[in-house]
Parts: structure tokens; sequence; C-alpha cells
């Protein structure tokens, strides 16, 4: 039995860019380029706004800017 009683998470979180990532990197830049034209389309809401402020620091996380998207 485990000592502490909690699952074990395999690459839970990215602390870089890399092969063991996988494709939560290009999935974060699919998600943020997702969020822009919802903002577009439906504007400023507080929901989309903590949304892109959550993968806007994934992205600075992962060492990616976000000129290039």
């Amino acid at each position: 039995m485990p000592a502490n009683k909690r699952p074990r998470r395999k690459n839970y979180a990215v602390n870089k860019k890399g092969p063991k990532a996988g494709t939560k990197v290009a999935k974060a830049m699919v998600h943020y380029s997702k969020l822009q034209e919802r903002l577009k389309f439906e504007g400023e809401t507080k929901w989309l706004i903590n949304a892109v402020t959550i993968v806007s620091a994934k992205l600075k996380k992962y060492g990616i800017k976000l000129n290039k998207i």
C-alpha cells in the first residue's frame, strides 16, 4: 500500500517544453487561440478573462511568447 494514500500523477505539472510533456504544450497553444476567437465573438466576459489568464500563465511557464501564436 502507498504510504500517503494519494494517487500518483504522472506528468501532471509540466515545468518546461520537452518530450515528456507530450501534447500539453500544443494543446495549450490551441486553447489560447480558441479563447482569442471567443473574445472577439463574445467580448470580454469574466470567465474568458480568467481562462486567458490561466492559459497565458501556462504558456509563460513553458517558455512560449504570446506574440508568436
